[in-house]
């Protein structure tokens, strides 16, 4: 299984190969927007990887074209939803980006109030 931790809080989960970065997020509870869906067609879940990118399957065009239509996108961008976990031994360590961490919150109005409340974050999935 790998692992994939998210920065900044450090939430780490434990995935085959072939699961996606937004699987891996899913898994740990980790706030990462998903706005479409999961099909390629906004950039809610774009993510910097810090870490392991050789791990991770090849960007396609679909989704570079998606990363240039994100704030701020970098060498390390990728896209969770598209990002594929191909080494099944390794560490990969990922940035969620500020926008992708307050579209989950749009997303999910209930884990804002708890956030805003003190309350303790969504369990893993």
């Amino acid at each position: 299984m790998a692992r994939v931790r998210f920065l900044p809080e450090g939430l780490e989960a434990e995935v085959p190969a072939g699961a996606t970065l937004l699987d891996a997020a899913d898994a740990c509870g980790a706030f990462v927007g998903s706005a479409c869906g999961r099909k390629c067609a906004c950039s809610t879940c774009h993510l910097y990887v810090r870490e392991g990118a050789r791990a991770l399957s090849e960007k396609d065009d679909r989704e570079e074209d998606r990363l240039d239509m994100a704030f701020d996108p970098r060498p390390g961008s990728r896209l969770g939803c598209q990002a594929t976990i191909e080494d099944a031994s390794a560490l990969v360590v990922v940035e969620i980006t500020r926008e992708s961490r307050q579209a989950f919150l749009d997303e999910h109005p209930a884990e804002r109030k708890k956030l805003e409340q003190g309350e303790a974050p969504r369990a893993p999935h």
